[in-house]
């Protein structure tokens, strides 16, 4: 937006023009935290649960903003803080969102929204991994996928920007389609349906729909990537878009996945091998929609995958004394903590010898069978050769109830992080997933305090 005027921010907006803009172009960026407001920046006040963010548009203009964009009432009290474009807003989020649109629109982009029950941030991660050899490639960082992270990253694209990844988040009903309306994508990605968000949304079938609010939010002659024979989805089908399945039974398969260092892929009838530096069985397998999108974006993929895990969700870590752990802590559900489970069992697998430890957390936002989910994860546990589980959490302790190996239950995660790094032995390979709000990143850290700094991470080989 560095080219706009302020008068052009403010129409883009739908907000007013407080005060004679002292800028003759526009910000470089835009933030909603006053602390990383500075030269160049657009700061964005947003009302919140606790606190209003435009009580804070002083500050950012006393640290040399560009401007703000906040409420009429905010708006005016920053008039006699340092100089600065006031923009004003009744809803500064709508605002936010409405700017983010008008980018979009001024770039010569194509936009990729990607949603799932799980495997999103790793599809994400691996279009990004197959699209930037070929394509000036923007994706969404960590967790900006919801109604304020993806204008956020929106706006973050730089004007030469060629394909755009965006990540899409949702708890319950029409939250995908705010965030298509904004993003106003060319290509749907829905990696999975699951159980998740069952204690919002009730049923399967009402995740599926809420999910398939991308598939209703793209323009004619737009391409959807379905999972083949997904019956939820069947509903939601459009024969005004171009469709490509991905899976056993799809047009996009894997041919060959035995090799340790090199998939090969039928990518709607044309034959790609691609060099891969991960062995997980469910990496391999969401390489399959990351394919089918960078096709429909006119890229054939080819040669090695540079991938780089999003925090938290599966990286390897190798430790001293020979332990690697798999830091999946961000967050979990059945599907995904299942998926965790075969790769431990994979990795433990190909390191004779090692001691195969899961440190699992309570899945949250189930619903009423909520403690059955964690009773089969128990069971998958011990079939995936699990030696000792470590529940952490209420919901997490039913496990235990099926698991016949060793088991060690307890209250929180600050416990889990006191006992679990006296458990671990050399060579182990240790997994560590749970919902988010278990918090579970403080067994991370304990563990990869236990004898000094990591020695190298990555996604594992």
């Amino acid at each position: 937006m560095r080219t706009w005027t302020p008068e052009q921010v403010a129409r883009a907006a739908g907000a007013r023009l407080v005060a004679p803009a002292t800028a003759t172009s526009g910000p470089e960026r835009v933030v909603i935290d006053s602390r990383q407001a500075g030269p160049g920046a657009l700061f964005v006040g947003l009302p919140g649960e606790h606190v209003d963010g435009g009580r804070f548009a002083p500050h950012a203009l006393a640290a040399g903003a560009w401007g703000v964009l906040s409420t009429p009432e905010h708006a005016e009290a920053a008039r006699c803080a340092v100089p600065g474009t006031l923009l004003a807003a009744d809803d500064p989020l709508a605002a936010l969102q409405r700017l983010a649109t008008a980018w979009r629109r001024s770039l010569d982009v194509q936009v990729i929204g990607v949603t799932g029950s799980t495997g999103k941030t790793s599809t994400k991660d691996l279009l990004l991994a197959l699209l930037s050899p070929h394509r000036r490639t923007v994706a969404s960082r960590a967790n900006y996928n919801t109604e304020i992270g993806v204008p956020l990253e929106i706006l973050a694209a730089p004007a030469d920007t060629e394909v755009l990844v965006l990540e899409m988040a949702m708890r319950g009903p029409g939250q995908i389609a705010e965030l298509a309306a904004v993003a106003e994508p060319d290509v749907g990605v829905i990696v999975s349906i699951g159980p998740v968000h069952l204690e919002l949304l009730g049923t399967i079938e009402a995740i599926a729909a809420a999910k398939a609010e991308l598939i209703a939010a793209l323009k004619p002659s737009g391409t959807a990537i379905l999972p083949a024979g997904e019956p939820l989805l069947e509903p939601h089908r459009r024969t005004d878009l171009h469709t490509i399945t991905f899976g056993d039974a799809g047009e996009v398969r894997l041919v060959r996945s035995d090799d340790e260092h090199e998939v090969e892929i039928d990518l709607a009838g044309r034959p790609v091998v691609l060099e891969v530096p991960f062995r997980q069985a469910h990496l391999r397998r969401n390489l399959l929609p990351a394919a089918a999108a960078a096709l429909a974006v006119g890229v054939v993929p080819s040669g090695q995958v540079a991938l780089e895990l999003t925090a938290g969700r599966g990286q390897h870590v190798a430790l001293p004394d020979g332990v690697t752990l798999i830091d999946g802590c961000y967050n979990a559900n059945p599907m995904s903590t299942r998926a965790a489970l075969e790769d431990l069992a994979q990795t433990a697998e190909g390191m004779p010898g090692s001691r195969s430890v899961a440190v699992l957390g309570d899945m949250l936002e189930l619903g009423p069978t909520e403690r059955e989910f964690h009773r089969e994860l128990g069971e998958q546990a011990a079939r995936s050769g699990v030696e000792l589980l470590v529940t952490v959490g209420p919901l997490a302790a039913a496990m235990a109830e099926r698991f016949a190996g060793e088991v060690r239950s307890v209250p929180d995660a600050a416990t889990a992080a006191a006992l679990v790094p006296e458990l671990v032995r050399p060579g182990d390979v240790v997994l560590v997933k749970g919902s988010l709000a278990v918090g579970l990143e403080v067994v991370c850290r304990a563990l990869s305090a236990r004898e000094g700094a990591p020695v190298s991470d990555g996604v594992g080989v």
